[in-house]
């Protein structure tokens, strides 16, 4: 379970402070789909970004299975994002240079895994997405539709407990847009914990439950 208990979060801007967060508690069952919507600066993407270790709460506490995550060392907090799990952005993040199937790789060389296994994990994770064809193509060989499928398999590869995913279809047409949140409601039925922000009111209808943020504080459950 995800414990997320009284967090604020504040950036200090010149001599303005900015509230993101203003004392958030909220509980997230493992095996859920969730959908967080808000308007722009709402503060859902923040709220993202402590869940998933990529900040840290100026007050509060992030409990994971039990494990306050806001008071991890930088080690504990890489291997908790190295392990527990995956980002799938809007932007897909892919490296242009590398083929489908190293970019999926690429987490698993801070898991101290061999080439060999790396290969095999990255390829089931592209099986996982329908994309067992189109290993060895680079990103600007793909469509939008598939550049996704790429990060979603990268996030899967280390086989995550949680995916978050960041506005997955913003980048997308209708068609492929339908297609990654097909293929997250699979995920998910298959056990992954799914997080996802988006401004898509009918995409965010799909998940099992959502949360509206607005002013840095959860206003609907």
């Amino acid at each position: 379970m995800i414990k997320v208990k009284n967090v604020s979060k504040i950036y200090t801007m010149g001599k303005e402070k900015v509230v993101a967060l203003d004392n958030v508690s909220l509980n997230i069952d493992d095996g859920e789909f969730l959908a967080i919507v808000g308007p722009s600066g709402s503060g859902k993407s923040t709220l993202m970004h402590l869940v998933g270790g990529l900040d840290t709460p100026t007050s509060g506490s992030i409990y994971i299975d039990k494990k306050d995550i806001s008071k991890f060392k930088d080690k504990e907090m890489s291997k908790y994002r190295n392990e527990t799990i995956g980002f799938v952005f809007q932007s897909f993040n892919l490296e242009n240079t590398q083929t489908a199937l190293e970019n999926v790789m690429m987490p698993l060389i801070f898991g101290e895994v061999s080439r060999k296994e790396r290969k095999m994990k990255a390829i089931k994770a592209l099986e996982m997405v329908g994309l067992g064809d189109k290993i060895q193509h680079k990103p600007n060989e793909m469509s939008g539709g598939q550049r996704q499928r790429v990060s979603v398999a990268r996030a899967l590869v280390n086989n995550p407990k949680i995916i978050f995913a960041d506005e997955p279809t913003g980048n997308l047409d209708s068609k492929n847009g339908d297609m990654i949140m097909k293929l997250l409601i699979d995920l998910n039925k298959k056990g992954y914990t799914i997080i996802m922000v988006t401004h898509n009111m009918e995409e965010a209808k799909k998940a099992k439950r959502m949360i509206k943020i607005k002013d840095g504080r959860v206003m609907e459950v």
